[in-house]
């Protein structure tokens, strides 16, 4: 178990750096973003860029180098010519930026000059706040409306439960959070129309998490409903079961000592599958609601061109991603004992 544990791991580790590496030379190859502002942020930009090893600077013109990516004149006439590095060594300067110095690069739009794991670490606390509790919010009644479906099965609490999931699982998050906006925000007034600002009560705040996190965790019940309702009704009617009510027991003591843990067995890892799926989709909802979150932050630089800032988004969706495959193949063999005994022989 530990060596497939750390082969795993390692496989995570490497696939990450791939990934993130191709993601940074695309970007490169990309046409060169001019910072926003006036001339001094401008120019404080590019010196800083000279200083992470992806632009020259010169005091002549070089044409073999290309077009000038930009050219400055100071107070005594002098000029300097900006040029941009070839790509793969400006990724070989990235790797020597992020080993020693732990620079990703600065904004050129959201926030000039700031760097941008500083803009990432304010923003993505929020994003990790509504999904965790979208997640805590949709887990138990997800699974518990599951469990009482599967012992109702075929009836009309069965059918009922089965209709309406079927029915509110096509209804897309953002879909659901206009209506619920306009109903609850702007027609009763009893939560706010945007996501509350930092001065905001406390009060307040609370009510802004009530619609964002409603809506992520919607979809999700219901695929923790329909899922563990499946599950649990074909281990309810699997052979070992009826052994188990021939020797004695009683229909609810095999559904809770046998059924629900084997039950469980694909159940628990797909929550953190379903995590992922949340935080991915949660950037049109942080986008509508306003919340200043990595998900809103992305479509912002996605459509600001702030590349630097966007490359790091990437590659924090990219790790979780990953990571979470991780979690989710060690935990099935903390979770059914069967695939530690087959790793072992």
């Amino acid at each position: 178990m530990v060596k497939y544990v750390l082969k795993r791991i390692g496989l995570a580790i490497v696939t990450t750096f791939i990934i993130i590496s191709l993601t940074f030379i695309l970007i490169k190859l990309l046409p060169f973003e001019k910072p926003i502002g006036q001339e001094p942020q401008q120019i404080a930009y590019y010196e800083h860029q000279v200083s992470l090893g992806y632009l020259y600077k010169f005091s002549t013109e070089h044409p073999e180098l290309g077009k000038e990516i930009y050219k400055t004149t100071g107070r005594l006439g002098s000029v300097t010519y900006y040029y941009e590095v070839p790509v793969m060594k400006q990724y070989v300067n990235w790797l020597s930026n992020i080993i020693t110095k732990w620079d990703w690069g600065t904004s050129i739009k959201v926030k000039l000059n700031v760097r941008a794991t500083v803009i990432i670490s304010e923003r993505i606390t929020y994003s990790i706040r509504i999904n965790i509790l979208s997640v805590i919010f949709s887990v138990p009644i997800g699974i518990a409306l599951g469990i009482w479906a599967a012992l109702k099965k075929n009836k009309l609490t069965d059918h009922i439960i089965s209709t309406l999931v079927m029915v509110f699982i096509s209804i897309p998050s953002f879909v659901l959070i206009t209506f619920l906006l306009r109903l609850f925000g702007y027609q009763l007034g009893w939560i706010p129309t945007v996501w509350p600002r930092p001065t905001a009560t406390t009060s307040m705040k609370i009510l802004g998490y009530l619609l964002p996190v409603f809506c992520l965790s919607f979809g999700s019940i219901c695929g923790y409903c329909r899922f563990t309702r499946a599950e649990l009704c074909e281990v309810i009617e699997s052979d070992y079961l009826l052994l188990a009510r021939t020797k004695g027991l009683t229909k609810k003591q095999a559904i809770l000592r046998h059924a629900l843990r084997n039950a469980m067995v694909p159940i628990v890892p797909s929550i953190l599958a379903e995590f992922i799926g949340i935080l991915g989709g949660s950037m049109i909802l942080e986008q509508l609601y306003g919340i200043p979150g990595i998900g809103k932050l992305f479509i912002e630089c996605l459509n600001g061109k702030d590349y630097n800032i966007l490359f790091v988004d990437m590659a924090i969706f990219t790790t979780i991603s990953l990571l979470a495959g991780v979690i989710l193949d060690i935990s099935y063999g903390f979770i059914d004992p069967r695939i530690r005994m087959g790793a072992k022989k």
